[in-house]
């Protein structure tokens, strides 16, 4: 819930890093001709054996390039990083790049090749890995890991499946990711709904969407908050706020629709790529979300409103009046532990059953973000920073990285203390994460948050968010979760894949977003128009974007 993987702004950058990198290859092909070996120090320093601290003898300086974060007060200066350095003997030079530029400060550095040894929590893309390491720039990891990397190895070895995820096609790895696995966020496409109201009208949860029209239409219809007025809005959405889109949720009653990164609407079925926008199982989803928006059900603020305004209508200060609505959790439309507590009194809609029998929840395709270290060719120590960014997967090192000082921010388990997921307890959070302080990194870099991790915090009683997501996700989505088709994973892509990728995935889904509010609202006759919309989809190059996918797709999964 407190991370989002990839940007439309990001990848439009990639552009730029892009036609960086091509002007300065023979520079950076030159430079890494002449980079460091990665068996032993450049410098000579005693090492310790791997795995275990001090790293080094003597105190080793690594220059590191940092992405901002809002919550950490200084780097230099934070207790987690003065910690790290005594128990590692590294001590950190820090250039920390502001958060809303860091995309263009790493495509200038690159191409200017004034970039320091290691490249931390900046979420390099795999197209920029691709682009970079190819070059030289970036340091293969692999003999580095093999040698050095203690926990890293026993990542590896217990998940397969990340190692997969961030090895180049061809074999290289460039980047030790951050693994921040979130339950509930995996299967974020859900729909919520106002209890009170079903229970006053003697109505049963919706179990299709026949119901969920017959429900709906009730709300609007039949007071169900009392006040004798018609001022109930059955559903609102609002476009932009986390899987409130209109389609997120009830389109996945006609056909698999993930609507996660910028592989939107993308999926994968039987090793073969395509998209859902232009099936006829598509055509029939508008037509039921036209029909709700013709009776009043859905309200014309859905396609304009932002989420402040969202939250505005599901906090209505007079009385309820917001039936339905969608989105990754409660605060989507409420306000999470305001004084209304309305944000408890809403409860999940299970996949609905559409007029085909379809009922799908679309799952995250990955569970962690790329490109969270990365070691350069400027690097003398590449060993020891390598060691240095494997320490950060241990167990302790990630409670104080990402929450602090143990028993000041978090402690261990007591006996008999339950976990989120209804079993033991292993530790317990003690401050709230999202304030401004200088005891953590607040999630940035690697680390090592599985799931079992995270659901093995101590469970703060029947109102904590946390459990009442995790009982949400696993009785209503996850029995849903289809096992014959998915998402598409992050893919690695060459430098002129990634050109062709940005420039034609934005025009596709900007034109499928704007006609999705079009045929909905009725401004566009869906049967007239959709002959029209696939043509125009056809002119826009969708089949060119799709072999591109599959390339990279078919790249990765045969490496």
């Amino acid at each position: 819930m407190k991370k989002s993987f990839f940007s439309v702004i990001a990848a439009l950058l990639l552009i730029t890093a892009v036609l960086s990198a091509c002007s300065s290859s023979n520079k950076n092909n030159d430079a890494a001709s002449s980079a460091p070996a990665s068996n032993g120090s450049a410098s000579g320093e005693p090492q310790t054996e791997a795995g275990t601290y001090p790293i080094t003898k003597e105190k080793t300086t690594l220059k590191v390039m940092v992405r901002g974060n809002p919550l950490v007060e200084d780097f230099s200066t934070n207790e987690f990083t003065k910690w790290y350095e005594e128990k590692t003997n590294v001590h950190i030079e820090w250039e920390v790049v502001p958060e809303q530029s860091m995309q263009e400060k790493l495509n200038l550095v690159l191409a200017s090749e004034d970039y320091p040894d290691v490249i931390f929590g900046m979420n390099v893309s795999p197209a920029q890995e691709m682009i970079y390491g190819s070059q030289g720039v970036f340091l293969p990891l692999n003999d580095l890991i093999e040698k050095y990397g203690v926990q890293t190895k026993k990542l590896f070895s217990d998940r397969p499946d990340i190692k997969d995820a961030i090895t180049a096609p061809g074999g290289n790895i460039y980047s030790l990711p951050e693994i921040n696995e979130c339950y509930h966020c995996s299967l974020s496409q859900k729909m919520w709904i106002y209890k009170p109201w079903l229970d006053k009208l003697g109505l049963k949860m919706p179990t299709t969407t026949e119901e969920l029209y017959n429900v709906l239409k009730a709300f609007k219809t039949q007071d169900p908050n009392g006040n004798g007025k018609a001022d109930e809005i059955p559903l609102s959405v609002a476009q932009k706020s986390w899987r409130s889109s209109i389609d997120a949720f009830l389109m996945n009653s006609f056909t698999f629709n993930p609507v996660y990164g910028t592989t939107k609407h993308l999926f994968v079925q039987d090793g073969k790529l395509d998209v859902a926008f232009t099936k006829p199982e598509w055509k029939e989803g508008l037509k039921f979300l036209n029909k709700l928006y013709k009776d009043g059900l859905i309200s014309p603020e859905s396609f304009t409103q932002d989420d402040t305004q969202l939250v505005q209508v599901g906090e209505n200060p007079k009385t309820v009046i917001l039936g339905a609505s969608t989105g990754g959790h409660e605060g989507v439309f409420t306000q999470l532990m305001g004084e209304s507590g309305r944000w408890k009194e809403y409860v999940t809609v299970p996949p609905l059953k559409g007029p085909q029998g379809v009922q799908y929840a679309p799952a995250d395709a990955t569970s962690l973000t790329t490109g969270a270290f990365i070691i350069t060719n400027k690097a003398k120590n590449p060993e020891v920073a390598l060691r240095w960014a494997d320490g950060l997967y241990e167990y302790e090192h990630t409670l104080r990285s990402n929450y602090g000082r143990p028993d000041v921010e978090w402690r261990n388990a007591k006996d008999g203390e339950v976990g989120i997921n209804g079993q033991p307890a292993k530790w317990s959070e003690l401050k709230s994460f999202g304030e401004v302080q200088n005891v953590n990194w607040a999630q940035t870099g690697p680390a090592l948050r599985s799931n079992d991790f995270r659901l093995s915090a101590v469970a703060k009683g029947p109102d904590d968010l946390e459990v009442i997501l995790y009982n949400e996700t696993k009785n209503n989505y996850e029995p849903y979760k289809p096992t014959n088709i998915a998402t598409v994973p992050p893919l690695f892509m060459t430098n002129e894949q990634a050109t062709e990728v940005a420039d034609l995935s934005k025009s596709v889904n900007d034109y499928v977003d704007e006609m999705i509010a079009r045929f909905v609202i009725g401004d566009a006759d869906i049967d007239k128009g959709w002959d029209t919309y696939v043509k125009t989809l056809d002119s826009m190059n969708l089949k060119r974007l799709i072999e591109l996918y599959q390339e990279a797709y078919n790249a990765q999964t045969k490496k």
